[in-house]
């Protein structure tokens, strides 16, 4: 076993659970919101807050997903899964994707009933909570976003992208309930075509997701950006005298490499397994948040 793994995959663990814990905040404004959204829909008389809270509800679900994602994540490799469970993070990805498009389905379903059935105005107090609710989750999906990023979290980024979905839903809610107060008698269903309109917006996004989430499952080539970053490293190593093949991919929060190095066709086996072994270790310890590296060594021609 290599003996710096265990010190780079607790840097990858650690990653996870930092993001785990943004999951869980998550969860528990989540939580809060439902309760908020799901009583002003009853006392203000609108459907729309009423599936926003169910939204919610079912956001708490996903995010729960992702959470788990994480967990299996970091845990180390162990025989059956030689290159770690990095896939658990996409994966999870990928299942709140299908729940943003269940829930676009449903909003949509039930948005069609309530236009075909006649209901009173809204509340005008309800357009307060929904601004509420708009700054708010603009605000999580941003720190979503951001961590997403910075640790290279799919996941993360799915979930900011599941945030930012819910607050096109109020939105489009907000217009549709101020439309039905200011126009008056005969636009009662505003809210409800703002409702349908948004779930068109909430599955294009739901499409994005899981396009992201696919490429990971799908072993997609890192950004030329990346490998030229690993060329570099590699490059920078004493005794490369140059590089052929460079495959770099991504496994949950961190990154796999095959590498093929050049050396000097006079070297012994033991003086090119030395640059191999150094080629590795420069790119575990670089900031590339590099899992596990495969070098193989070619004779220069």
């Amino acid at each position: 076993m290599n003996p710096e793994l265990p010190q780079h995959h607790a840097a990858t663990r650690q990653r996870a659970r930092d993001s785990a814990r943004l999951v869980m905040r998550g969860v528990a404004i989540n939580a809060g919101l439902a309760a908020v959204k799901f009583a002003g829909g009853v006392f203000g008389n609108t459907y729309a807050l009423i599936a926003d809270a169910a939204e919610s509800m079912l956001d708490i679900l996903s995010s729960l997903l992702v959470w788990a994602g994480f967990q299996v994540a970091s845990r180390p490799p162990d025989a059956n899964h030689p290159y770690g469970h990095g896939k658990a993070e996409p994966l999870a990805g990928l299942a709140v994707a299908v729940f943003v498009f269940a829930m676009a389905g449903w909003i949509g379903r039930e948005a069609i009933h309530e236009i075909m059935t006649p209901h009173k105005s809204p509340a005008w107090w309800t357009l307060l909570v929904l601004a509420g609710v708009i700054g708010l989750k603009l605000w999580i999906s941003r720190r979503m976003e951001a961590a997403g990023d910075r640790v290279g979290s799919t996941a993360l980024g799915v979930e900011a992208a599941h945030h930012w979905s819910d607050a096109v839903t109020s939105a489009a809610a907000f217009v549709g309930i101020s439309i039905a107060l200011l126009a008056g008698k005969g636009w009662e269903t505003a809210d409800d075509w703002a409702a349908l309109f948004a779930c068109v917006l909430i599955a294009a996004n739901g499409v994005a997701m899981a396009g992201k989430a696919l490429r990971d499952v799908m072993d997609t080539a890192a950004p030329e950006s990346l490998e030229h970053e690993v060329r570099t490293v590699a490059l920078g190593v004493p005794g490369v005298r140059g590089l052929d093949k460079c495959r770099v991919r991504r496994s949950g929060l961190s990154h796999l490499i095959d590498i093929h190095v050049v050396v000097d066709e006079t070297l012994t086996v033991r003086q090119g397994h030395e640059i191999a072994h150094a080629v590795k270790d420069a790119l575990l310890a670089s900031p590339l948040q590099v899992s596990d590296v495969s070098v193989h060594i070619e004779p220069m021609r």
